[in-house]
């Protein structure tokens, strides 16, 4: 009798070894590698003989288009996030840190889903039925008819939501907690995330329901398990926010049926999470329009336009290596703009520890960016206050140019809708609107310098007139 054989795959990446080691060659982590049965899972096994395929129909791409069936949760912000409602037969997976909020907006979803006269079925491996229940009635949901479950095996899970009427909605809190009797391995694994995945999908797929899968994340931030799971999936959406403030986001990152790196914003409260129908009025709260170092940023997000203050703080330092510290950016587009700064426009930064910070806790993801936190460096440098009712946006190569940015329409108006009558922007934008505030096209850092020091100098001027 030939001996079983077996695969070592890590945990964290899904990379397989061929023995055990301490550390994955793939991701680095530590303790992570997992022996593991490859003959387990749906579909696989000793013995098993394939059967002969049958052939299937071929079309062309020309053709009727029909859309996509949605179901709206009456949620817009959750609605805004998903391209319009969750699709019908879709899988949606949602990541995000422990007590994020989670459960919480799924439970208000399945709530407002069941008020409209849907089938809803919340399966939870995480807590207890009582648990869920008290959750329920903070969130003024236990009145709904949301049908509640709390299990952890696939095979159970699938049983109890195939009898009778089928769910439009079906939420799995979490993918982590799933276990199948056909794979041989401990919950949580490689082999079983994926094997309960799979499972879900079909489900959704051959009855037309919506699938709504929660999943842990890492120290990094990324959806726990194998990289698979967020291919197999129509849609990955991940919350996001910070511990110390009350504000939520949900961000999208794949979506097969709508426009990708859309937002939803929220926050939080005692009695569950409120939506928040104009961001840039929450990022921008309480500034301190006399206080160098200070900018606005017109940023986008998706297809929506958001305002956003980015904080610098230069100081001299009396250490032998200075500070960089970045809260909410990328720290090494930091380090590129602090080295355009130096080389091209002669700002010496290299005795001097560096803070940055975007207010609220937001995160900033594009390179438009660059704009804004050139100026807020500079200005902390120089010690002047940036123009009160200015915004910024532009993206810095590294030969010091400025680069023009897309979307630049509907940056400007909404920084006309909040008050911001002049804009600091890149030369040769395409989409400017015809008629508008005072804007400042600039081709060059160098330009951005010279317009911050030439503002400082005329501060100065005035203060001697006095």
């Amino acid at each position: 009798m030939a001996k079983a054989k077996t695969q070592f795959i890590c945990q964290n990446c899904g990379t397989v070894h061929t023995r055990w080691a301490g550390k994955c060659d793939g991701c680095g982590e530590w303790n992570t590698i997992v022996e593991e049965d490859p003959m387990g899972g749906i579909g696989s096994g000793p013995g098993k003989v394939p059967k002969k395929g049958r052939p299937v129909t071929l079309t062309s791409l020309s053709g009727e288009i029909e859309e996509a069936p949605r179901i709206p949760t009456g949620l817009s912000e959750l609605d805004r996030a998903t391209g319009g409602g969750f699709v019908r037969g879709s899988a949606v997976l949602i990541g995000g840190d422990p007590g994020i909020g989670k459960s919480t907006l799924l439970m208000q979803a399945a709530a407002a889903l069941a008020r409209k006269g849907h089938r809803v079925v919340y399966v939870s491996g995480e807590e207890a039925v009582a648990q869920v229940r008290l959750r329920a009635q903070r969130l003024d949901a236990a009145d709904t008819d949301v049908l509640l479950a709390a299990e952890t095996n696939v095979e159970d899970i699938l049983a109890t939501i195939s009898e009778g009427k089928r769910p439009d909605l079906v939420i799995i809190d979490s993918i982590q907690t799933l276990w199948s009797d056909t794979a041989d391995s401990a919950p949580g694994t490689v082999t079983q995330v994926r094997t309960g995945v799979q499972a879900m999908i079909r489900f959704a797929k051959q009855t037309g329901a919506t699938m709504v899968l929660v999943g842990h994340v890492t120290k990094e931030g990324q959806i726990a398990g194998p990289r698979v799971v967020e291919h197999m999936v129509d849609a990955v959406l991940y919350f996001e926010g910070d511990r110390g403030h009350h504000y939520r986001i949900l961000r999208t990152v794949k979506n097969r049926f709508g426009p990708t790196d859309e937002i939803g914003v929220f926050e939080m409260s005692d009695r569950g999470l409120r939506e928040v129908a104009n961001p840039s009025e929450l990022f921008l709260g309480e500034r301190n329009e006399k206080a160098p170092g200070a900018a606005v940023f017109a940023g986008m997000e998706g297809t929506r336009p958001v305002l956003v203050e980015v904080q610098a703080l230069v100081a001299a330092t009396a250490l032998g290596t200075p500070r960089r510290a970045v809260v909410g950016w990328d720290s090494s587009r930091l380090a590129m703009i602090l080295a355009v700064l130096e080389a091209h426009c002669g700002v010496r930064l290299g005795q001097h520890d560096v803070y940055l910070n975007v207010a609220g806790g937001y995160k900033i993801n594009e390179p438009a960016a660059d704009m804004a936190i050139a100026s807020a460096l500079v200005s902390s440098l120089a010690g002047v206050a940036l123009p009160a009712d200015c915004v910024y946006f532009g993206e810095i190569s590294l030969s010091g140019a400025v680069r023009p940015v897309s979307h630049t329409g509907q940056r400007l108006k909404e920084a006309e809708k909040l008050g911001f009558s002049a804009a600091v922007l890149p030369a040769s934008s395409v989409d400017l609107p015809k008629k508008g505030g005072r804007w400042s096209e600039i081709e060059s850092l160098t330009d951005l310098v010279a317009r911050i020091a030439g503002s400082k100098l005329k501060s100065r001027q005035q203060q001697d007139d006095d």
